[in-house]
């Protein structure tokens, strides 16, 4: 009786440390399985820095119109790329670095399970998107890397560390791929807007509008006027992070 009540405890322990693990998995800014960037440092805070991140890109239709948009508003960001999509339209990164931006690690196919993957295929897919962007550019490789949908494996750590990749989540993030309504995904980027945050928006798979525009095309230029209006600055990572330590 004895055994059988411990056997069904340890089990039980089993099934909630199964579960605890899970929720951290499936939190994109939790910093309890690795280290984890949601806010730039206090230095980039000082000078009144944002970081605007566009994610699931180069998309031929959709990057240059960000581009654009940012040039116009003395601008810039950080683009995290799939490591396909770059080998596919590797003018689009040339494009992006050569306007001042940077371009980061969002791993090579995006899959959906990607935080259930070994060691072994995370490092596949993270080091294969590294050389993808390296040879678009011609010059040096990404220092931030973000997981599909943010979800982290424990096994993600290591992995980053050995490939000396900084993981960044968001301070907050719009939906912008999901939903259609420009004026809802503005009111959540910038809901207590604030020197020193990190937004999240789109420049692949961004949702369209009624009329089949992009949403990130609608909400963007609004989001830079409020970003002035505020004196607040939107810059690369590479540049918010030039001198502080996170690896």
């Amino acid at each position: 009786m004895l055994l059988t009540s411990a056997l069904w405890g340890l089990a039980g322990a089993g099934i909630l440390g199964n579960a605890v693990l899970g929720s951290l998995v499936l939190c994109p800014r939790c910093k309890m399985i690795s280290t984890n960037l949601v806010r730039l440092p206090k230095t980039a805070i000082g000078r009144g820095e944002i970081a605007l991140t566009f994610d699931d890109g180069p998309d031929a239709e959709v990057t240059l119109q960000v581009l654009d948009q940012l040039d116009l508003h003395s601008a810039k960001a950080s683009f995290f790329c799939i490591g396909e999509k770059v080998a596919a339209r590797p003018d689009l990164v040339a494009e992006i670095i050569r306007r001042g931006h940077s371009v980061e690690n969002h791993s090579y196919n995006h899959r959906n399970l990607f935080a259930l993957g070994s060691a072994k295929n995370l490092k596949i897919e993270v080091i294969a998107t590294q050389q993808a962007i390296h040879s678009a550019n011609s010059g040096s490789s990404p220092k931030f890397f973000r997981a599909p949908f943010g979800f982290r494996s424990p096994l993600l750590g290591g992995v980053l560390r050995q490939t000396r990749l900084q993981h960044v989540a968001w301070t907050r993030r719009g939906y912008d791929a999901v939903c259609r309504n420009p004026d809802a995904v503005l009111r959540r980027l910038v809901h207590k807007l604030s020197a020193g945050d990190i937004l999240l928006l789109h420049d692949g798979r961004s949702a369209r509008t009624r009329n089949g525009q992009p949403v990130v095309l609608e909400v963007l230029p609004r989001l830079l006027e409020r970003c002035a209006s505020h004196g607040l600055r939107s810059v690369s990572l590479p540049m918010a992070f030039s001198d502080a330590q996170f690896l």
